[in-house]
C-alpha cells in the first residue's frame, strides 16, 4: 500500500516526538554520568583516610601488637559474589557483559557459592545460567540511595559479621541466630572507560590481599606526627575493614551506575542517529510525493487549457 502525504506527515510527526524523547533521555543520562563520577572522586579522599588508618593497624600487626582474628572456613562459610547490573532497559549489552563475565569467573570458584544480584535484569541472566542466587537488590536511582543499598548488602550477605562487631539494625531473627559467614567476597561490575565505553571488572574484597596489606604497611606517614592505635587494636582494625568494605562497595556501585548511564547514552545516540536518518527518508518521500501531486495538477491544468483553447479556436472557411 503506497503512502499518502497525510500518512507520511503522521509518520514524520511521530518520529519527531520520539526523537524529542530520545534527546531528553540523552540529556538525563549525561547528567547522571556526571553525578556518579563526581561521587567517586569525592569518595577518594575518604578512601585515602581509611587506607592511612589501615596502614597504622597493619604496622601494629607486623610488630605483633595487634592480633587480628583469622577467618576459618567451616560448613557455614561461603564464597560470596555481588554482581551489579541494571533494572531498566535501553542500556545495550550492559547486563549481558557483566553477567557473562561473572559466570565465567565464578565457574572456577570451588566451595559453597552465594551470589547476590543488584538489578532485576542481571538477576534473570544469572538465574538462567544456574548460579545459586541468595538475594536481589534494587538498583539505586541517585547517589543518596547508594549508602542504604551498601548497608543492606553488608548485612544481608553476612560480610558485616566478618568485618566488625555484630550490627543488629536491619537483621532478621533468623540472620542473628544463624548468620552466614562469608570467607571470600568478590565484586563484579562494569567500570567506565574513556567516552561511552565500559569494561567488566572484578575485585576480591575478602580475604584482604596480602600484597595490598604489605604495601599499606610500608606507606610513609604524610606528617611528622607519628600515629598510634588507641584502645583495642583489633576493634579498630575491624572497624576500619568495615569502612574499607563500605567504600569499596559504594565505589563499585557508583562506577556501575556511571557505566549504565554511559551505555544508555550510547544507545540513545544511536537511536537519535537512526531517527534522524528515518526522518530524512520520510521528508524525501514526502517531498517526492508532494512534487508528484503538484506535477499532476499542473499537467491537468495545462491539458485543460489546451483542450479549451482548441474548442474556442474558430474554424477556417473552405
Amino acid at each position: 500500500m503506497s503512502d499518502t502525504t497525510a500518512s507520511l506527515r503522521r509518520k514524520i510527526d511521530s518520529a519527531g516526538d520520539l526523537q524529542s524523547v530520545v534527546r531528553t533521555m540523552k540529556a538525563l543520562a549525561a547528567s547522571n554520568i556526571g553525578q556518579y563520577e563526581q561521587s567517586v572522586l569525592a569518595l577518594s579522599d575518604y578512601y585515602r583516610t581509611v587506607e592511612l588508618g589501615l596502614c597504622v593497624c597493619f604496622r601494629e600487626i607486623e610488630s605483633g601488637a595487634v592480633r587480628p582474628e583469622q577467618s576459618v572456613r567451616t560448613a557455614r562459610t561461603a564464597v560470596g559474589a555481588i554482581v551489579f547490573g541494571s533494572d531498566q532497559g535501553l542500556v545495550g549489552q550492559f547486563n549481558e557483559v557483566v553477567a557473562d563475565y561473572a559466570i565465567r569467573t565464578l565457574a572456577a570458584q570451588p566451595g559453597n557459592l552465594q551470589v547476590w544480584a543488584v538489578g532485576e535484569r542481571v538477576h534473570s541472566r544469572l538465574a538462567d545460567a544456574g548460579l545459586p542466587l541468595s538475594g536481589l537488590f534494587a538498583v539505586p536511582n541517585s547517589v543518596k540511595a547508594i549508602t542504604p543499598l551498601v548497608g543492606r548488602i553488608l548485612v544481608e550477605s553476612g560480610v558485616i559479621q566478618f568485618a566488625s562487631p555484630p550490627i543488629q539494625t536491619g537483621a532478621t531473627d533468623e540472620m542473628r541466630a544463624n548468620p552466614t559467614q562469608v570467607a571470600e567476597l568478590h565484586l563484579f561490575y562494569n567500570r567506565p572507560k574513556s567516552g561511552a565505553v565500559y569494561e567488566p571488572v572484578s575485585q576480591r574484597l575478602l580475604p584482604l590481599d596480602e600484597n595490598w596489606r604489605r604495601r599499606l604497611a610500608e606507606l610513609p606517614w604524610p606528617t611528622a606526627n607519628l600515629p598510634e592505635v588507641i584502645g583495642d587494636g583489633t576493634t579498630t582494625l575491624r572497624a576500619l575493614i568495615s569502612e574499607y568494605l563500605f567504600v569499596s562497595l559504594f565505589r563499585a556501585c557508583a562506577e556501575s551506575l556511571a557505566s549504565e548511564n554511559a551505555s544508555r547514552l550510547a544507545a540513545m545516540e544511536r537511536a537519535d542517529k537512526n531517527i534522524e536518518e528515518l526522518l530524512e527518508n520520510f521528508h524525501a518521500a514526502f517531498n517526492r510525493l508532494r512534487q508528484s501531486g503538484i506535477d499532476e495538477e499542473l499537467f491537468d491544468v495545462i491539458s485543460g487549457y489546451e483542450a479549451l483553447s482548441k474548442a474556442k479556436k474558430p474554424r477556417r472557411s473552405e
